[in-house]
């Protein structure tokens, strides 16, 4: 893939994005995390994914109507996008009710799924975004598989 992509960021993001779920299930658990993630030494990048992932990205006049800090929560790095979506598509694998049979499924219903049921998609504006991720990391999946193809 031609986009520089850190690895390690992905992982530790992954890792450590929900940690504020340690307090509390309830929307401020982002930023709940990076201030643990804080006390934890952990680096400012990952401590942004942890705050900002709170659904797929919040724009500042979204952030207050939810009651949270009025700044850009943005996903503006690749690797953060890479997060969400992938979290997103572990959710709806790992769905109590079966929504899908495999990790394939998952991906090629992926829109599908999140208009369906808005425990995933939330509201229009947080679907859009997971749609943009969702089409941006497909073409960048296809493009990685072109590029492995023998010639």
């Amino acid at each position: 893939v031609n986009a520089p992509v850190d690895m390690e960021l992905v992982g530790r993001g992954a890792l450590f994005h929900d940690l504020g779920k340690v307090k509390t299930h309830a929307i401020e658990h982002g930023r709940i995390g990076a201030e643990l993630g804080v006390a934890l030494g952990l680096p400012q990048e990952v401590r942004d994914v942890m705050e900002k992932h709170i659904r797929g990205g919040l724009s500042p006049q979204e952030a207050r109507e939810l009651g949270l800090p009025d700044r850009d929560y943005a996903l503006h790095r690749l690797e953060e996008r890479i997060i969400i979506y992938a979290d997103r598509l572990v959710d709806i694998i790992t769905d109590p009710y079966g929504l899908v049979a495999s990790a394939q499924e998952a991906q090629d219903r992926f829109q599908e799924i999140l208009q369906a049921y808005p425990r995933y998609g939330k509201n229009a504006p947080t679907m859009a975004r997971y749609f943009e991720y969702h089409r941006e990391i497909q073409a960048l999946i296809a493009e990685a598989d072109n590029e492995s193809l023998p010639v």
